[in-house]
Parts: structure tokens; C-alpha cells; sequence
């Protein structure tokens, strides 16, 4: 699997620029700009400033932004779950089971599926069970006075938000809008999410039109 780091490094170098001349443009700490290249995402700050970097290093490269953060946020998610398991389970080297008792072992075990379900269900959440839709404006059978309305909510950032079949825009956050036509009398609205796993989040609305 090709990491992000990858991608961003290989990037750089069809571009023919330096990590100096990237972090004068882009005004990240080459450090930064190295340790994401390299996947050493535990030289990175707290995850809202990591996940900026990525963001303006992508768009700086025309790297498409919402795919370079999804794969680092997979990437990033890894290496910190890697750090609440045993020591010595995430070295190279042979797990010492001679340096603990059998009953020990079979007290870790158990734990260690339990965090390694857990995540994975978490990380692969949206190919169950699709992507959380929530809309706040408008409400269940409302009355509208106007011939357009401005569909709004929020899902997540890495889908793709259809209103009444027409795309809304989506920003960073997830938070969507979309304005529409309406016509005079009861109308139903239709707003559809599909993730990156082509699973489906459909929610609707019916409203009363009365201009």
C-alpha cells in the first residue's frame, strides 16, 4: 500500500523543489514537511495542526486535498494505536514469551483483540454501516414562504452529498449546503451521502411551499 508520505515525496521530486523551497511557500517547519514525508507522524504536533500541515502541503502540490487527509488520518489513527499496545508487541524483535508467566499472557491476549476489534470497527466504520447524516435546516414539515431554500447539515468530510440528486458543496469540517428551486404545495427533499466505500445514507424532507 502506497503511504501518504510516499505520495508527498514523489511529488516534490516530479516538481523539482527542496523541502527548503516548500516550507518558504508553505511557511511549515521542514521538519514537519520530513516527518510527514516519512510516515513519523510522532514528530508532528497535536492532530488539528498535523492534519492542517497535510492539508496545505497537498494543496500547495495539487495533490487532491481530501484524499492525501483521509489517507494520512488512516495512517496517523495506526501509529497511535500501535502506541496502547505492550512494548514489546510493536518491536521487530521476537515477542520474550519466556520473560512472562502463562497466565500473564492469556490475561493480554484477550485485551489486545479487544483494542484491535474496536479499532478496526471504528477505522471501517462507514463500509458497515455508512457515514452519519444529520440535516439542520429544514426542519421535518416545515412551511416555506420563498420559491428557493438553502438545504444545510453536516456528515462526514470525505463523502459525497447529493441534494434532490444535484451535488452540494462540502467543506472541511463536513458541513454541507445547497440551495434549490421549490414549487407551491408539498414537496419532498432528498439528501444522499456516498462514502468512499459506496455506501449509502439517504434522509429525507417534506416541506409545505406556500410563496
Amino acid at each position: 500500500m502506497v503511504h501518504a508520505g510516499e505520495k508527498f515525496y514523489k511529488e516534490r521530486k516530479k516538481l523539482n523543489l527542496s523541502l527548503g523551497e516548500v516550507s518558504k511557500a508553505t511557511k511549515i517547519r521542514e521538519s514537519f514537511l520530513s516527518a510527514i514525508e516519512k510516515s513519523e507522524y510522532k514528530k508532528l504536533p497535536a492532530g488539528t495542526y498535523a492534519y492542517g500541515f497535510v492539508r496545505n502541503y497537498a494543496k500547495f502540490l495539487e495533490l487532491p486535498e481530501n484524499e492525501m487527509l483521509a489517507l494520512f488520518k488512516r495512517e496517523y489513527a495506526e501509529e497511535k494505536f500501535l502506541k496502547v499496545l505492550p512494548e514489546g508487541l510493536t518491536k521487530n524483535e521476537n515477542f520474550p514469551l519466556s520473560k512472562f508467566k502463562f497466565s500473564q499472557a492469556l490475561k493480554i491476549i484477550p485485551v489486545v483483540l479487544i483494542i484491535l476489534l474496536i479499532y478496526i470497527l471504528f477505522q471501517y466504520r462507514s463500509a458497515i454501516f455508512g457515514s452519519p447524516l444529520s440535516v439542520s435546516y429544514p426542519v421535518e414539515n416545515a412551511v416555506i414562504n420563498t420559491k428557493s431554500i438553502t438545504v444545510t447539515g453536516k456528515t462526514d468530510p470525505n463523502t459525497t452529498v447529493f441534494i434532490n440528486s444535484e451535488l452540494a458543496t462540502l467543506d472541511e469540517n463536513g458541513n454541507f449546503k445547497k440551495t434549490i428551486n421549490v414549487f407551491p404545495g408539498k414537496e419532498k427533499i432528498i439528501i444522499k451521502v456516498v462514502n468512499n466505500f459506496n455506501k449509502v445514507t439517504v434522509l429525507e424532507r417534506h416541506i409545505n411551499v406556500k410563496p
